[in-house]
């Protein structure tokens, strides 16, 4: 028996990454993510709660460049899980495991993120007056 010094568990550093692993890797990015904002959200809150000086402190991050890109960024972690979540849904029922169905669902995911993202934030836009 000879020893080839190879992995035990293959992981990242031998396998080309493919569509279905990079999805996999991104849900479990997103979730944590989601987390990250749902501690923002309780921090927003509470300064609401605390009173209107404390308000204007959140309320001048969130309007910030940086507040507004870490919004977009969190809005599409939200549709991205959520897409991703129906799309292990449905794999858990035992549908779409072949590689083409696999791949399409894949990049629907990711187009289904990116225009649920685009819509609520052009809503948005146009609810504040933002856009014409």
């Amino acid at each position: 028996m000879t020893n080839k010094n190879r992995p035990l568990s293959p992981h990242l550093q031998v396998y080309q990454p493919q569509i279905t692993s990079v999805l996999s890797i991104l849900h479990r990015i997103t979730g944590v993510a989601l987390t990250v904002g749902a501690l923002l959200l309780v921090w927003w809150l509470a300064a609401a709660a605390a009173g209107p000086e404390t308000f204007e402190i959140a309320r001048a991050f969130w309007v910030s460049w940086f507040g507004q890109m870490l919004l977009l960024g969190l809005t599409f972690a939200l549709f991205y899980h959520l897409c991703s979540g129906i799309r292990h849904l449905a794999w858990d029922l035992g549908y779409g495991f072949d590689l083409g169905t696999a791949t399409l669902t894949g990049w629907l995911v990711i187009a289904g993120a990116g225009a649920l993202t685009l819509a609520t934030w052009l809503y948005a836009c146009s609810v504040t007056g933002i856009l014409p």
